[in-house]
């Protein structure tokens, strides 16, 4: 059975986007092919169609494949709540929450279970592409590595080594990884790739000859730095500042931001700018302001609430429009209450008050998909996307829900989400990807665009965008590797 693996020099030097690009290539040559990664740390996430939750960088190579995404692309999910804890998620579902320590000692003990599962990868599909995570060369941790040279070493894969000349050093980026790794280790890296080149390669061509001169292992491409229109890579997401079009949505950077992918609908639209604001004074005025999810909601509503921005979002609320996404929409209601310490110590905090809810968090985290339609708008207005959260919310008086539920996890049902306020400028939902329906997002950008004179502009489904722009990187790094060589260190044939 075929199978490559991307590790880097270390994170963010672009193993996900590339993992996602041969996924597209050796799809779009015929071949059956599925993404891995063994273990991802992200507070990105996404729900499968049957309520398991997985990290979005193997969502997004899952697209590239051709795949519905699946649980077993990425068996252990790691979401920090602080700097030393995380919510451990094992195949889908909440496995425990531990300190790094903790996690650390017990790694081990999903190596059989890692085995298993790539063994019935390498049968049911013909390639299958493997990511890893942070460096190979973190020495300290690899005596419990279940994810770079250790995930290497259960599959028996061979190793392409990716650096990231964008941020400079890589030549001794890559030298100080080899020279890290076992001799065992060095054997299973069987090429570097540079990535993110900028300038003439006509430069460079002499420091890749004496690259592999050092290091003993060919250069197989460089790959360019380019824009795309595709999901960032975990931990390597630029939290743009600038007003950049005529449309400014303002996300709020919480410290625990959580599934930023849900506003890459809007980015698409050429009329509209996403910003981040993490102060009052970065505030400006803004057409649309979000607070999206986050992985502590109490934690993440006091730090508002002391930089004043709360007090500055409030004062935003009486004249524009105001979005919550999950966390974000738990903290525009009355209270929130956490009586088993879910998140923190705190067992109930004051909320914002602008919508007429409560929430309280409960022991069980709801994953589910969802379909709907608007409560307050056209019946033609539909949603989709999905719900990962602990908190239930409770309807008080005067309260209206946002949208009517009529699918979940393909099954019909009907209930209530979200909540809006009589003016109708302040919407809370639970439904993470509900810019993505282009319904929904143009019903937001069309009311903005009529009060601000702009002309009126259709949107586009983003799934069609998107399958545009894998289709883009595909050829960008067909282009620029030597895909000869990858295929025939893959174990795969080549159609000719």
């Amino acid at each position: 059975m075929a199978k490559i693996m991307l590790q880097g020099t270390a994170s963010s030097v672009g193993k996900s986007i590339l993992t996602a690009a041969l996924c597209r290539i050796f799809k779009q040559e015929g071949y059956t092919v599925c993404p891995f990664k063994a273990q991802n740390m992200s507070l990105n996430s996404y729900i499968t169609l049957d309520g398991k939750e997985m990290g979005r960088a193997q969502v997004f190579q899952a697209y590239a494949a051709g795949l519905e995404p699946e649980a077993y692309m990425n068996p252990i999910l790691l979401k920090p709540t602080t700097d030393k804890k995380c919510q451990v998620i094992v195949n889908g579902k909440v496995y425990c929450n531990s300190s790094a320590m903790e996690y650390h000692n017990m790694k081990l003990m999903f190596a059989d279970m890692l085995k298993s599962q790539f063994k019935e990868l390498e049968e049911k599909f013909d390639v299958v592409v493997i990511e890893g995570a942070g460096s190979p060369a973190e020495i300290n941790l690899r005596d419990r590595d279940i994810v770079n040279m250790g995930m290497a070493e259960i599959a028996e894969a061979p190793v392409l080594l990716v650096g990231d000349i964008d941020k400079g050093g890589v030549f001794a980026a890559l030298a100080g990884t080899i020279m890290l790794l076992r001799e065992d280790e060095k054997k299973r890296v069987k090429g570097t790739i540079i990535n993110k080149f900028r300038g003439d390669l006509n430069i460079l061509k002499p420091g890749l000859t004496m690259i592999e001169d050092i290091i003993k292992i060919p250069t197989l491409g460089v790959v360019p730095y380019f824009k795309l229109q595709l999901e960032d890579e975990d931990g390597a997401v630029s939290f743009n500042k600038r007003v950049t079009a005529s449309i400014d949505v303002a996300v709020i950077k919480l410290p625990h931001i959580s599934n930023f992918t849900d506003f890459d609908a809007l980015r698409t639209e050429e009329d509209v700018s996403v910003r981040f604001i993490e102060s009052d004074k970065e505030f400006g005025e803004p057409d649309l302001v979000i607070i999206p999810g986050t992985k502590n909601t109490m934690e993440d509503l006091l730090f508002l609430r002391e930089s004043g921005m709360e007090a500055k979002i409030k004062a935003y609320s009486n004249k524009g429009m105001l979005i919550g996404i999950c966390g974000g929409y738990q903290m525009l209601g009355d209270t929130v209450k956490d009586p088993f310490g879910v998140e923190t110590e705190l067992k109930e905090i004051e909320g914002m008050k602008l919508l007429s809810i409560d929430t309280v968090f409960e022991k069980e985290k709801a994953t589910t998909r969802v379909k709907g339609k608007c409560n307050i708008l056209s019946q033609d207005i539909n949603i989709y996307g999905y719900e990962i959260h602990m908190g239930i919310c409770s309807y008080k008086a005067h309260s209206r829900p946002l949208f009517i539920i009529h699918e979940k996890d393909d099954r019909s049902t009907e209930h209530y989400d979200g909540a809006v306020n009589e003016s109708g400028n302040i919407l809370g939902t639970y439904v993470h990807g509900v810019f993505d329906g282009e319904s929904f997002r143009e019903y937001i950008l069309s009311k903005i665009r009529e009060n601000k004179g702009l002309p009126k502009r259709e949107s586009k489904p983003y799934e069609s965008l998107r399958e545009q722009e894998i289709d883009k990187l595909a050829d960008i790094v067909r282009e620029n590797l030597n895909m000869d060589r990858i295929y025939e260190i893959a174990g795969l044939r080549r159609a000719k």
